[in-house]
């Protein structure tokens, strides 16, 4: 179930930066760059998710309690 939340969120990220291209080019520069902002959020969330740590560890890989 994690897996597909992860990979909707890079999807919905590659969407918002897609978007925000479409939008710049249309003149929109606020929303261009509020989707740009939301995009890197996305993609720091799914980092976050699945860097390793020192220890090997990913907070997907530790059992909720």
């Amino acid at each position: 179930m994690t897996d597909l939340v992860l990979s909707i969120l890079v999807l919905a990220a590659a969407v918002f930066v897609f978007g925000a291209f479409v939008a710049w080019r249309r003149g929109d520069r606020n929303r261009a760059g509020l989707m740009t902002i939301l995009a890197f959020a996305l993609m720091v969330n799914v980092a976050i998710w699945t860097v390793p740590t020192d220890n090997g560890a990913t907070l997907i890989d530790t059992p909720a309690d």
